[in-house]
């Protein structure tokens, strides 16, 4: 197979090139400098985008684009930064799709499309819906999308990515991912090695989550099978922030009980983090499960013993 892939340099896009390599596939990287290698295929989403015969021969395309959610706090220039960069790579990648008949159109989109309910802290006026599992039911790729900034840009991501329309295209609802190096845990892990880790605001909010190693299988898999539509790359078993927290601190050896305030975190992370810090989901991957995948790391136990190992 031939695959050329739209963001190989980052934490998945290398790993996943990697992966496909050492099983004797073929990949050609998307790069925006003059290319290196004849792996490498030159484009300008911003400017000329892609050269007509780029995508010639080539049996899939993965579209890993996007600058990082959490790169820094969502002014409203950086929210423009961050729909810019997923819909104008997406455009391209769709026209050059259509323009040269590529089968197989595999785009990343984000569960953050299903909305995040309350922390539990006092933000709905009806009480305490988040002390239970009520207020986040399990959320499905036949779940409807939600509201908010990430659920509004995760719509349009996949909208955009729709456009393929000659394509088996298929949206890739990532839930954040656990690594050894980068990811969600990049930031993380050096405080939760001297023991400031704890709980976000009450815990109680749902976090969906999945390892690198599991995201790039899953990949593969929505690669080698007749699968369309959106898919959600998560592990089966979303958990509390509070138990995320605690088998954080168990895979690195430390205590992790010096929880940060909801009104602190309001104060200084905004919207981001209303919605990703102390919001919470409850993703599940309903379509990867159906069709017979299996996990290599299901639970956070496992995830954090591989990301922190």
């Amino acid at each position: 197979m031939r695959v050329a892939i739209a963001g190989s340099s980052g934490l998945i896009g290398t790993a996943l090139t990697a992966s496909l390599r050492s099983d004797g596939h073929e990949v050609r990287r998307l790069v925006r400098h003059e290319p290196r290698t004849p792996d490498e295929i030159g484009w300008a989403p911003e400017s000329f985008g892609l050269t007509p015969d780029a995508l010639d021969g080539v049996d899939a395309v993965v579209n890993l684009c996007g600058v990082g959610i959490g790169n820094r706090p969502w002014s409203g220039e950086f929210k423009q930064k961050l729909r810019d960069s997923r819909m104008v790579p997406t455009q391209v990648l769709a026209d050059a799709i259509l323009a040269t008949d590529v089968p197989v159109f595999v785009s990343s989109s984000a569960t953050g499309i299903y909305g995040f309910g309350s922390d539990g802290a006092g933000d709905r006026a009806s009480g305490d819906l988040a002390s239970g599992d009520g207020a986040f039911p399990e959320m499905t790729e036949d779940s409807p999308a939600g509201s908010g900034f990430l659920a509004e840009l995760a719509k349009d991501w996949e909208r955009t990515a729709a456009l393929a329309t000659d394509a088996r295209v298929v949206a890739i609802r990532t839930a954040p991912v656990l690594s050894p190096s980068g990811g969600l845990l990049g930031k993380l892990r050096p405080l939760f090695k001297l023991g400031l880790g704890g709980k976000l605001g009450a815990g109680h909010q749902y976090m969906s989550w999945i390892t690198l190693v599991d995201h790039v299988r899953a990949v593969r898999f929505v690669l080698d099978n007749d699968l369309s539509g959106p898919v959600n790359l998560t592990a089966p078993q979303p958990v509390t922030n509070t138990e995320f927290t605690a088998a954080f601190g168990r895979s690195v050896h430390r205590p992790a009980i010096l929880p940060v305030p909801a009104p602190l975190l309001r104060l200084a992370g905004g919207e981001l983090a209303r919605e990703m810090l102390l919001g919470g989901q409850r993703a599940v991957p309903k379509v990867l499960t159906d069709n017979g995948f299996t996990f290599v790391h299901p639970t956070i136990d496992d995830g954090m013993e591989y990301a922190n190992a």
